[in-house]
């Protein structure tokens, strides 16, 4: 362990923790950080398809442009862009913590894992929190978990997913924007490619995995046409896919100063509208949803895909934008 890193004394609550957190390792460019964290487990709003959220690390290297998480390392006081995707913290003591309270979890409750930021993620192959978590989970019986991830790193715990499997009802979420090879590098510049994560879905199949692929977020006039989703659900149902996401582009004011700039590069001709269409809403509405929604219709029912895990209640229109 490193050096640990100095709090100002006018700071206080996550951001004093993280001030005071303890150099891990320090890279060429990106720093990783272990947390104090006083909860495993955060009880979401109602009108989300799970009830508790789990994230075993703040901050994601991934670097997706897109990402709606990126004010979350506001609270720590990290404002920078950069700061979401080079500042990772591990939470310390998780698995304890979680222990705990599962006791308050009742049945049909889900506890999905990797909300804000992904639990595969290069940090992983590092500290490991997500596996000693589904270490800790495997122990128990009739709980119901799912993990969203975009990393083929989750092919390491295809056997491990199984047994938490045996006695609980377990679903992988794949993300995959595009099959496009350039522009998902554009959009998650450290992800790992699409062809990868049609790989690991196919694994998590042929292990006995429930898995479904989320082309979250759509992008208006970017990913959002039919032929696009139409060759990504075909190639997700050909790797064993069972099931069909699809949640619209969602930018809070944190993530639209990463992503316009993206547009502007690569989609000059679209910057007014999108920010014509964000700067002062996060969310997109209107008849825009409705085709959208009519489109990924026709798209599921072409291949036999399902629109969400059968464990899962169906999300509003909002907050389905966020799972991605």
């Amino acid at each position: 362990m490193l050096s640990g890193v100095h709090s100002e004394p006018d700071l206080t609550g996550i951001a004093r923790l993280a001030a005071e957190s303890d150099l891990l390792e320090a890279r060429r460019v990106v720093r990783y950080f272990e947390i104090d964290t006083r909860s495993a487990l955060n009880r979401v709003r109602s009108g989300m398809p799970f009830t508790y959220s789990l994230n075993p690390y703040r901050g994601c290297e991934f670097g997706c442009k897109y990402c709606y998480a990126r004010y979350t390392h506001e609270f720590m006081e990290l404002r920078e862009s950069e700061d979401f995707e080079n500042k990772i913290y591990a939470k310390r003591n998780l698995v304890p913590i979680l222990a705990g309270e599962l006791r308050k979890v009742r049945p049909g409750e889900i506890i999905a894992i990797g909300t804000a930021t992904d639990p595969y993620q290069p940090a992983e192959r590092r500290f490991g929190r997500t596996r000693a978590i589904l270490e800790m989970l495997a122990g128990h019986r009739g709980l119901s978990v799912s993990v969203t991830t975009k990393s083929d790193l989750i092919r390491r715990d295809v056997a491990l997913l199984a047994k938490v499997a045996e006695h609980n009802t377990v679903t992988v979420n794949m993300t995959i924007t595009t099959l496009d090879v350039s522009l998902a590098r554009e959009l998650e510049p450290k992800a790992p490619r699409p062809d990868l994560r049609l790989r690991a879905v196919r694994d998590l199949a042929d292990g006995g995995i429930h898995v479904g692929v989320f082309p979250n977020p759509i992008m208006p006039l970017i990913t959002d046409q039919e032929a696009r989703l139409n060759g990504l659900a075909k190639a997700a149902r050909e790797h064993g896919a069972r099931y069909f996401g699809g949640g619209p582009l969602f930018l809070t004011a944190s993530t639209q100063r990463v992503f316009f700039p993206f547009v502007a590069k690569r989609y000059p001709q679209l910057l007014r509208r999108y920010r014509e269409r964000y700067e002062n809403d996060a969310y997109l509405k209107g008849p825009y949803l409705d085709m959208l929604r009519a489109r990924l219709a026709r798209v599921r029912a072409a291949h036999g895909l399902a629109a969400a895990p059968t464990m899962r209640q169906q999300p509003t229109d909002e907050a389905q934008g966020r799972l991605f």
